[in-house]
């Protein structure tokens, strides 16, 4: 009995473990970080949360991925000194799952009827398929790439 119950937990703590192993890249979202665009506190919103990693190792976190998409568009504007060229890593939280995932691989939906905290929000999903459900199911307009989003597509959805 003692094996049985020794199995279980330990096969528990790996099952822990590997969930959280998962995001070994990211970086935890501290609780005073705000989002460069809007001032919101990012960690208020985890479901949300976007991120920039920049070649001297600093980290952006947005509220959103729109806000990370205006961040993009106009670095000088909101961390002067950065540049597109400084960034490393662009990351997202897919809608359904909340794993974190590249931005520059994710599929948007525009125009659903789900918001974000800063309202209409570009909604990402690791896979086509979810894109075209989550579109289906969400009266969502479109599903875009990340080299399709322009200055304007996120001007739209404020």
């Amino acid at each position: 009995m003692n094996r049985i119950i020794s199995t279980v937990v330990l096969l528990a703590l790996l099952s822990v473990t590997s969930v959280f192993g998962a995001d070994k890249g990211a970086t935890p979202v501290p609780a005073t970080a705000k989002c460069p665009v809007c001032g919101m506190f990012v960690a208020k919103f985890p479901d949300w949360t976007a991120t920039a990693r920049f070649k001297d190792g600093t980290t952006s976190f947005y509220d959103g991925p729109k806000d990370m998409f205006s961040h993009y568009f106009d670095i000088a504007r909101y961390t002067p000194g950065k540049r597109q060229d400084d960034i490393v890593a662009l990351t997202v939280k897919e809608y359904y799952s909340l794993a974190l995932i590249d931005a520059r691989a994710a599929f948007f939906v525009i125009g659903s009827d789900v918001y974000g905290p800063m309202g209409s929000e570009l909604i990402p999903f690791k896979t086509e398929k979810e894109a075209k459900s989550f579109k289906l199911d969400h009266k969502g307009t479109r599903i875009v790439r990340f080299t399709d989003i322009t200055r304007q597509t996120v001007k739209s959805l404020n």
